[in-house]
């Protein structure tokens, strides 16, 4: 899925300054460089024409034009990185069928044929106003885990459902036992990456919140909520976790020292 030639795409890495569990993440320093430099660096090694860093502090605009990247600045009262997304669209002025990735900015080992690949399955499927992606859940442990995140899709890589309850559920399999998935059962784990058609995103804001999202803690629900299809595949590469928490960072830290 590394053919980008017909698909023309941006970058966008939100990056907050006050994340609730690790302060000042994005500039963070791992190996000599600030995280949200890392996570640029990686972007611009995909097929991206332009990579930009949305934040909503000088601290980490200075950063980023530091070390000669290109920043939006962003209100601090968004909801969600969607909004953020949205809101660069509206201030660089892109069309409404641009094709724009959001890459987390506490990914710094994101793969860039992955950042390739989720725009060029969106630019191959006009069905969808979102593409994302995913990759097996292989414990019953991470499957019975609220804080991952499981999904469905229809045959046709259209997404049914995201969820923190485990899906699809082995009904006769888990009476009698939980401490393994059963065989081809298959579930998916959600990867935190999408890509979106810029004029979907305006769509976006104007819709409330809806009640799937709200209970669940979800905002790709709001698509599928309003009738949005998502595009989901598995990763054409595996792709690390990020850096939440504080034992994350000293991970990432290691990795590369």
């Amino acid at each position: 899925m590394s053919d980008t030639s017909n698909c023309a795409f941006d970058v966008i890495i939100p990056a907050r300054y006050a994340s609730s569990r690790l302060p000042g993440k994005p500039l963070a320093e791992i190996a000599g460089k600030p995280m949200v430099q890392r996570v640029f660096e990686r972007a611009r090694e995909s097929a991206a024409q332009r990579v930009i860093v949305a934040t909503d502090d000088m601290r980490v605009a200075q950063v980023v034009q530091g070390f000669g990247g290109e920043v939006c600045m962003t209100s601090p009262d968004h909801a969600s990185g969607t909004d953020r997304l949205q809101e660069v669209a509206v201030n660089l002025g892109v069309a409404e069928d641009r094709i724009l990735v959001n890459v987390q900015g506490d990914e710094p080992l994101i793969p860039p044929a992955v950042i390739n690949q989720v725009a060029h399955n969106l630019a191959e499927n006009t069905a969808a106003g979102v593409a994302t992606l995913a990759e097996p859940i292989v414990s019953a442990e991470d499957f019975l885990n609220p804080n991952i995140v499981k999904l469905v899709a229809e045959e046709s890589g259209l997404a049914r459902y995201f969820s923190r309850a485990p899906i699809p559920w082995p009904r006769d399999a888990f009476a009698l036992d939980q401490q393994s998935l059963p065989a081809g059962l298959n579930p998916r784990r959600h990867i935190g990456i999408y890509a979106y058609r810029a004029g979907l995103l305006n769509l976006f804001v104007s819709w409330p919140m809806a009640p799937i999202e709200q209970f669940e803690a979800l905002e790709q629900l709001r698509f599928l909520y309003n009738g949005h299809a998502i595009h989901v595949a598995d990763a054409c590469e595996e792709v690390p976790g990020g850096v939440d928490t504080a034992q994350d960072l000293e991970r990432m830290r290691a990795y590369f020292a």
